[in-house]
């Protein structure tokens, strides 16, 4: 990895994220154009802490379901509570994880990613996600592809126009192995019964392509649910972010919001 200067006169994605996660990790423009969204789109802390469960729950799944020991983290962001590898080798401490992220503030945070459990290991690898072929073989040195494994994409696809989001996804899910998952979580416009764009998502998502380095298009639910064509939907299937296996405790408090996650299994 070699270093790569930080611009901080620019609202970037992974610094406005944290900042939403109550990190640390970021900037007085990264905080000014947070709190302009939010204003538009209080929803979006929300959205912050239901991507950070879901994640949390995506991998417990993985390991305690269908013992998956490998993660690919793809598109990390910067790191904060419940990261991959902290949830993972918690459960099971062989557990081998690698990060994909080429955001140059996420790179100088790579060695606190880098600190897992003695008995796993995590990798971190500094490639853009669109350039495929690098990614998997970087990550080819860590995780064994005749084993499962779990593709985590959280918050990462919407940075991209729909179709080359699908080929993307699709080629890193025609790399794993038999048996792997993959988990998705974007911002989605519509319900599940089709409901009008959200009002507040649009102009929040407005600010945020004239402000922010880089573009993010949410999605419909046709277009979202397209990353898991032909894979098999682990129940509840393609859900509103919340409603991805709850815990008990928060049943009756679940509120829809417009951004949706899902989890699949490759036959």
């Amino acid at each position: 990895m070699t270093d790569t200067p930080i611009d901080t006169t620019v609202a970037h994605t992974a610094r406005v994220w944290n900042y939403w996660l109550g990190g640390k990790d970021n900037y007085p423009v990264d905080r000014e154009i947070g709190d302009r969204v939010k204003a538009l789109f209080p929803e979006i802390t929300e959205i912050a802490v239901g991507d950070r469960l879901f994640l949390r729950r995506a991998v417990t799944y993985a390991i305690q379901e269908e013992g998956v020991r490998q993660f690919l983290d793809v598109g990390t962001g910067l790191p904060t509570a419940n990261n991959t590898h902290e949830v993972a080798q918690a459960l099971a401490p062989e557990s081998h994880v690698v990060y994909v992220d080429n955001d140059p503030l996420v790179l100088t945070h790579a060695r606190a990613l880098l600190v897992g459990h003695e008995e796993g290991r995590t990798q971190f690898v500094g490639e853009d996600l669109r350039d495929t072929e690098a990614v998997l073989k970087a990550a080819r040195e860590t995780l064994d592809f005749d084993k499962p494994i779990l593709l985590t994409l959280m918050g990462t696809m919407g940075h991209f126009e729909p179709e080359a989001a699908i080929e993307l996804v699709k080629t890193y899910v025609d790399a794993l192995p038999a048996g792997s998952l993959l988990a998705v979580c974007d911002g989605v416009y519509s319900g599940e019964e089709g409901d009008a764009p959200d009002e507040n998502a649009r102009a929040g998502m407005s600010l945020w392509q004239e402000h922010v380095a880089q573009p993010y298009i949410m999605r419909t639910l046709p277009e979202f649910s397209a990353y898991f064509d032909g894979l098999d939907l682990v129940d509840p299937g393609v859900v509103s972010v919340f409603r991805w296996r709850p815990e008990p405790s928060e049943l009756g408090s679940i509120r829809d919001l417009p951004q949706y996650a899902g989890l699949a299994k490759k036959p």
